[in-house]
């Protein structure tokens, strides 16, 4: 009797401080993954219900209610975007880090096993909760590769890290060096931007980042590659070494 053959998805876990991040700056990576029929899981750090919902404050809302509108608008953008959401709640403005965040990451890691890993860049001179996301993402990362630290599940392997473009990237000193190719996807990543009501500000911004990442990404590419004049891309910086016995 023949085997089954071996499960080959892969595991997409994307690490975002607010219940937006992922989508703003991922969504496209996340529309690809799941397209190609691997797992896709975001973890939101908070709602950002204290930073991000001005809208909400502005019309009344109590915290409560801020919170549970914040928490549908990023499920209805996962389930666009084909990924799973698990919503820590531990709070935004700021999001505290804590030795209980990392350990619940670290049987996030373990239990998911994930092969590609996202998440926000070290350095966000406007939001200090987006380093604090990628900080505690990296530790919790090291842990879960630990054999001899206290959590279930085996041991994490190596899963490539990959910061995604913080809102002012400048300032940020963020240098892509990895471009995708979000064409194919791009406008599940608007339904999903659309499917955030309370920061309609940010779709035509990254809308508009998404058409000039393309133009980089058809020029970096080169002209033989017939890449389509509307390319959309999204960028990114891989924080650990690549290895290949190829150089391409």
């Amino acid at each position: 009797m023949s085997q089954p053959a071996p499960d080959r998805r892969g595991s997409l876990l994307v690490i975002s401080a607010h219940a937006g991040d992922f989508v703003w700056r991922a969504g496209g990576a996340i529309a690809l993954a799941a397209e190609r029929g691997d797992r896709a899981t975001v973890v939101c750090l908070s709602y950002g219900e204290r930073g991000e919902s001005a809208r909400a404050w502005r019309e009344g809302r109590s915290l409560a209610e801020i919170k549970a509108i914040r928490r549908e608008e990023a499920q209805n953008a996962a389930t666009v975007l084909g990924a799973e959401v698990r919503f820590f709640d531990a709070g935004d403005y700021p999001l505290v880090e804590s030795q209980e965040i990392v350990d619940r990451l670290v049987q996030v890691y373990r239990n998911l096993a994930p092969t590609i890993v996202l998440t926000h860049t070290l350095a966000d001179p406007y939001n200090g909760d987006h380093p604090a996301a990628a900080r505690m993402a990296l530790q919790a990362r090291i842990l879960a590769q630990a054999v001899g630290y206290d959590a279930p599940g085996e041991p994490l392997g190596a899963p490539p890290v990959f910061f995604f473009e913080p809102h002012q990237s400048e300032q940020c000193d963020f240098r892509p060096d990895v471009l995708l190719d979000i064409t194919p996807v791009f406008d599940r990543k608007r339904k999903a931007m659309q499917s955030l009501p309370a920061q309609q500000h940010m779709w035509d911004y990254y809308t508009d980042l998404a058409k000039r990442r393309g133009v980089q990404l058809k020029r970096n590419a080169g002209p033989n590659l017939g890449l389509p004049h509307n390319t959309m891309g999204e960028a990114y910086v891989r924080l650990y070494p690549q290895v290949t016995g190829v150089l391409a």
